[in-house]
């Protein structure tokens, strides 16, 4: 894991594992990011998200309201992404003023994240292909050009991706207090928003 610290904080690509599928990381600078797109082949007006292991580490780039720690209590760990405004506006394809943030669950991830901060978390694949559950065999698959990407060791179990969730504080009109399902995930909206409801 030193290797992939060490590299990541370079402003390289790292592949490692969270609950459900290898993540491709790197640090949330604009060259890093330039890297990260070019190897996913990602469109740039597709903002990626952000791991962090902890609401803690997430209050350094986002306001957390109270309310978000009450959702990840109830939900297990590392089911659920929140997009959250941005302390500081952000590069926008980490969302500019408004940023998804991930609190991870896997033992390996909150060791690495600890270590190097908050990492992008999108899936370690090119866009639009099937992602791999091995980290290193994911970070082998996306080495199209002379670009290095390390991986770290670990096998995720895949199946469905986290649930993203549009914060109140960032949705149209906050004063509503009105949450919104991006992408349905391991979480259905369903429990999302019977949650919200019991609560409002």
């Amino acid at each position: 894991m030193e290797e992939a610290i060490e590299w990541v904080l370079s402003g390289g690509c790292i592949v490692y594992p969270t609950s459900t599928l290898p993540a491709l990381g790197c640090i949330p600078d604009s060259n890093a990011l330039d890297r990260l797109y070019g190897i996913k082949g990602r469109n740039s007006g597709a903002p990626v998200s952000l791991g962090v292991v902890s609401l803690s580490q997430a209050s350094e780039i986002v306001h957390v309201p109270d309310d978000v720690n009450e959702i990840l209590n109830v939900f297990p760990e590392g089911s659920l992404t929140i997009i959250l405004r941005a302390k500081n506006e952000m590069d926008s394809r980490l969302g500019g003023n408004k940023v998804a943030v991930r609190v991870v669950s896997n033992r390996t991830a909150k060791e690495l994240l600890s270590k190097t901060g908050p990492l992008t978390a999108t899936s370690a694949n090119i866009s639009g292909q099937e992602p791999l559950l091995d980290c290193v065999e994911a970070a082998e698959s996306l080495r199209r050009t002379e670009e290095s990407i390390v991986g770290v060791d670990g096998v995720c179990e895949g199946g469905p991706p986290s649930t993203l969730i549009a914060w109140h504080t960032v949705c149209e009109s906050p004063e509503s207090l009105s949450i919104e399902v991006i992408r349905e995930g391991k979480i259905s909206s369903e429990e999302v928003l019977s949650w919200w409801k019991s609560r409002i």
